[in-house]
């Protein structure tokens, strides 16, 4: 993070505008730690991505928080394309002498990349080095715009509660973080707290009943996935899961709202 955190700090001198990427299905949770350095002096626009897998009621209420916030929004699902609108509020942007510079932030995994090569072309490749801005840059041509990625950052000093909910999503290696099984179990019993089984029944047809074990030997046994014996295979059928769930084979979900408290306060 330090090492990202410098480079960003070198570059924002020369940044017209910042785009940061979010979760959709969690918006707060997934804000960038290194957004507030650079809010106040660059104009931010948010992009909610992932959002065919987030509920369309609760990320409407998001964009207009942001608003709130003072920051511009556009919620889209990355795959699908939909650059138009942000194309065109790039150009509006755009000084009358030179292409606009814009830095894309995020946390990992939540679609920085995807944005890029929707905006510049599926194949983008980097340009070369701007001079007078820091090296190590990757910089990517856009029509009227250069795009610089930049190294997805989490705040490795933030709550540990809330780098696990970030392996459920897919933002963070929950193989680093602690044993598959154990986060399964953990994220089953949230899924149920916060209500959000019922795209887990519909997909699956295993029902909220019994412990968060007994729940995960259920879902085994409904996956096949089996040891010799007929014991489940609990790290095996954990995983499956979790991959699930991270990639919205669940139907749309959000985890949190404007106005709730610290989603990890909830583990």
């Amino acid at each position: 993070m330090a090492k990202g955190r410098r480079r960003l700090e070198d570059l924002a001198a020369n940044i017209d505008l910042l785009i940061e990427v979010r979760d959709a299905r969690a918006p707060r949770l997934t804000s960038s730690p290194i957004l507030p350095l650079f809010a106040s002096r660059i104009k931010t626009v948010v992009v909610l991505s992932k959002a065919d897998l987030a509920e369309e009621r609760v990320t409407k209420l998001w964009r207009e928080e942001l608003k709130r916030e003072g920051f511009a929004s556009f919620a889209l699902d990355l795959r699908s394309g939909g650059m138009q609108r942000i194309s065109k509020s790039l150009l509006a942007e755009k000084p009358s002498f030179r292409d606009l510079r814009v830095a894309v932030v995020g946390i990992p995994n939540v679609g920085k990349s995807t944005l890029i090569n929707q905006l510049v072309g599926r194949r983008a490749a980097p340009v070369g080095g701007i001079p007078g801005i820091t090296k190590g840059v990757s910089w990517f041509s856009g029509s009227g715009f250069l795009l610089a990625d930049s190294p997805g950052i989490l705040d490795p000093h933030g709550d540990a509660r809330a780098h696990r909910l970030m392996s459920w999503i897919g933002s963070s290696r929950g193989q680093v973080i602690g044993d598959i099984e154990e986060h399964a179990k953990e994220c089953i019993a949230f899924l149920i707290s916060k209500n959000l089984w019922r795209g887990v029944e519909g997909a699956w047809s295993v029902k909220a009943c019994g412990t968060p074990f007994e729940i995960l030997e259920n879902i085994g046994r409904r996956l096949g996935k089996l040891k010799s014996g007929g014991v489940v295979d609990a790290e095996g059928a954990g995983r499956v899961f979790l991959d699930s769930f991270a990639s919205g084979k669940f139907g749309r979900m959000s985890l949190e709202a404007p106005g709730d408290a610290p989603l990890w306060e909830e583990l």
